[in-house]
């Protein structure tokens, strides 16, 4: 066989390759489809059968052993580009450490943590419930008549039932977990629920689903003199500020009786409210006595026990204590928004409840 197919002869052209390039041509040279070790294996079929079958072997032999220092010459020629480039290029190790941003908590979960923190120091425990609720619960123990304009569908999500089961909806309050409580729990009581609530509702003040904290404390001697208190302890943590302005103006639930809602003085600057003093009011939250009908129907008596309940919008709350202008941020899922708006985690300060 000609010496062009010689072992040492090929492997002396693979050594003396010096880049890719070159090495692609010689590999054409040899295995192209007019290469040389091509054109002899195509010559194979005119050939007598043992010829062809030694030819053939021979051949084969050479095909692979080019193939492999083929495949070593690349291997190294590849190694030598990756060292050039190492030896050339440098880590600059002045540069400053890249800006590792930590998470933010949401203005709404930030109140909450607040609300909870402040209630439970003032021996309020925690309780929650579900979503869906019953139409007793969320409407008729709460003394809420049939004809009352909540129970209307352009204000409660109703759930699709059976004529045999009773009517569920979307709660439209936390109120049915106190009434889940007064059911299941002896006086004396004392719990504030947080938690989603929803109402048809969607504009820059309202939103389809919102989250509100009620309070309920039922015992023998509690009176309006001790709610006032309570709120007006509570609202001065929350927004911390001692000498916070307010009053209390009769109004009408039909869960409480009497009934009363808390204002809270601010001003506007720059179109941001200020809480705590000036000439113009804000309603903050619903509150009074537990209405004896109420704690009839959870079973409990009304001529030995007595209470007072409240409500507050969580988002209201968060709004004006972080000086928030539309309610609809809170659900847009903006990072720039609740980067602006969100509190540091690591800030023991202000994760408090945590």
């Amino acid at each position: 066989m000609s010496s062009i197919f010689d072992k040492n002869d090929i492997a002396n052209k693979i050594d003396t390759v010096s880049s890719l390039a070159e090495l692609e041509k010689l590999r054409v040279y040899y295995l192209g489809k007019k290469g040389l070790l091509t054109l002899e294996m195509k010559s194979l079929s005119s050939m007598p059968i043992q010829e062809k079958k030694e030819k053939g072997k021979k051949l084969n032999l050479i095909k692979t052993f080019f193939e492999n220092e083929l495949l070593k010459k690349k291997d190294s020629i590849a190694n030598s580009i990756i060292n050039e480039l190492v030896k050339k290029e440098k880590v600059d190790v002045t540069l400053p450490a890249r800006d590792y941003q930590s998470g933010k908590i949401h203005p709404i979960s930030q109140s909450l943590y607040k609300i909870i923190d402040i209630f439970s120091s003032m021996g309020f425990a925690v309780e929650s419930g579900p979503d869906i609720e019953s139409d007793f619960n969320n409407f008729t123990a709460l003394n809420i008549p049939s004809h009352h304009p909540a129970r209307e569908m352009q204000d409660t999500f109703y759930i699709e039932s059976s004529i045999e089961e009773e009517e569920k909806v979307l709660r439209t309050h936390t109120s049915p977990v106190q009434v889940r409580t007064m059911l299941d729990t002896k006086p004396p009581i004392r719990i504030i629920v947080p938690g989603r609530t929803y109402r048809s509702d969607s504009d820059a003040t309202h939103t389809p689903m919102f989250h509100q904290v009620e309070g309920l404390l039922i015992d023998e001697s509690s009176t309006m003199a001790h709610l006032k208190g309570c709120l007006v302890d509570f609202l001065k943590e929350f927004f911390e500020i001692n000498d916070l302005q307010y009053r209390f103006r009769p109004s009408y639930f039909p869960f409480t009786e009497p009934s009363a809602e808390m204002d809270v003085a601010f001003t506007k600057d720059n179109n941001l409210i200020k809480i705590g003093e000036g000439d113009q009011w804000l309603e903050i939250l619903g509150c009074g006595m537990v209405n004896p009908r109420v704690l009839q129907n959870c079973k409990i008596d009304s001529n030995k026990y007595q209470g007072f309940a409240f409500g507050m919008g969580i988002e209201r709350l968060s709004m004006l204590k972080y000086g928030i202008t539309d309610m609809r941020g809170f659900f847009d899922s903006d990072f720039k928004w609740l980067n602006h708006y969100g509190s540091n985690p690591l800030d023991i300060s202000s994760s408090s409840g945590i």
